[in-house]
């Protein structure tokens, strides 16, 4: 019910956009627009976006939100769906990928290749548009401002992380530890998936953020432990069933994977690691995946 109900929403928002009185769209732009937007915006769980409701309604104590909670509630839902999207569109550029939620990456689509730069600047603006619109009047729209702005600062900079640590990493593998690990993640995928909701969710409730600092530390702990999931399915997850085809090993990512494995190796066995991971030919990357059964990392995580 919650799902439907958060839909209908994404469907009106999507339509204020592309009537925006701020840019004259002609129909072939807001054509574009219009299938980037379902492209790029839906296709996910909306996890991130539901949190928003989910936790406003226990904020308030309440099985069913009014029609205006459920509104407000969701739009921040989509602000997040919207902000996710902006970054997944940019991340796949960068690391090169091929697919994304069972669908080509949106930049290797027929006629976009790097519009989707453009793409993604526009995502991150729409999210700037429905948020006036909307939370202008509303007497915690700086906060709400400032804390996307914040969110997509850490996020930005955890990104920044894991690819400058990446060209460290192709220098010299032992670089990678589980302290960096953690520090990228922290960053990158903790605050704007887990914290980001919850918080919207306050301020949605009149709270003030600078009351909640142990809310942010354990989301960013489930943050964590989230992508650390995520970073074994990238390597053992099917790809029918992720929705997309893993490529840490051959990206030379900062994995927990291979920092686990780095920590369990003998000499001998980091040698094969040295001589495998980051490479694109097959074959080294079925070595890499050879090691971590080897050092008992496909059970699973402890």
């Amino acid at each position: 019910e919650n799902k439907a109900a958060f839909a209908r929403i994404y469907d009106a928002l999507k339509a204020e956009l592309l009537r925006d009185p701020a840019f004259e769209y002609t129909e072939s732009s807001r054509q574009w627009i219009d299938r980037m937007l379902d492209y790029n915006v839906l296709g996910g769980k909306c996890n991130r976006g539901l949190s928003v409701v989910d936790s406003y309604k226990l904020l308030k104590g309440v099985d069913v939100l009014t029609e205006e909670e459920m509104f407000l509630a969701s739009t921040l839902g989509w602000c997040i769906e919207w902000l996710q999207a902006f970054f997944l569109v940019l991340d796949d550029i960068m690391d090169d990928s091929h697919t994304r939620r069972g669908q080509p990456c949106w930049f290797r689509v027929s006629q976009v290749g790097l519009i989707a730069v453009n793409d993604g600047i526009l995502l991150r603006n729409h999210i700037s548009r429905m948020l006036r619109l909307h939370f202008k009047k509303k007497p915690y729209y700086a906060d709400l401002l400032d804390l996307f702005n914040e969110v997509e600062f850490k996020t930005a900079s955890g990104q920044m992380l894991d690819l400058i640590t990446t060209h460290e990493g192709e220098k010299d593998l032992t670089k990678y530890n589980i302290g960096v690990h953690r520090r990228i993640v922290q960053f990158k995928t903790a605050y704007y998936s887990f914290y980001l909701p919850v918080a919207c969710a306050l301020l949605l409730s009149g709270e003030s953020l600078e009351n909640y600092s142990a809310v942010e530390n354990i989301l960013v702990e489930m943050g964590t432990y989230f992508q650390v999931q995520d970073d074994y399915l990238d390597c053992y997850g099917d790809p029918e069933f992720i929705g997309k085809i893993g490529t840490d090993i051959e990206d030379y990512k900062c994995s927990w994977l291979v920092v686990q494995a780095l920590e369990r190796a003998d000499e001998s066995q980091k040698s094969i690691l040295f001589e495998n991971y980051g490479k694109k030919d097959p074959a080294c990357v079925a070595k890499v995946k050879d090691l971590y059964k080897e050092l008992n990392l496909e059970g699973g995580i402890p």
